[in-house]
């Protein structure tokens, strides 16, 4: 059982969402912790060196997903 599950689904432009995911790049490349804060609370994450990375893309015809994961 997860101790904190934070999940969020918005809307955003396509630049709106690159800029998300530039922000994330330049903390995990720079910082060794990730911060979230989500309806009041703040959670700070430590990340190490190495990660797991796992890209998918699905295609159909209700939509496209691009999924982009990260474990360690």
């Amino acid at each position: 059982m997860d101790l904190i599950e934070i999940k969020e689904k918005e809307l955003l432009t396509r630049e709106a969402a690159a800029a998300r995911l530039h922000a994330l790049a330049d903390t995990l490349a720079k910082e060794n912790d990730v911060e979230f804060e989500r309806g009041g609370m703040r959670v700070k994450v430590h990340v190490p060196d190495e990660v797991h990375l796992k890209l998918e893309f699905e295609l159909g015809e209700d939509g496209s997903e691009l999924e982009v994961e990260l474990t360690w």
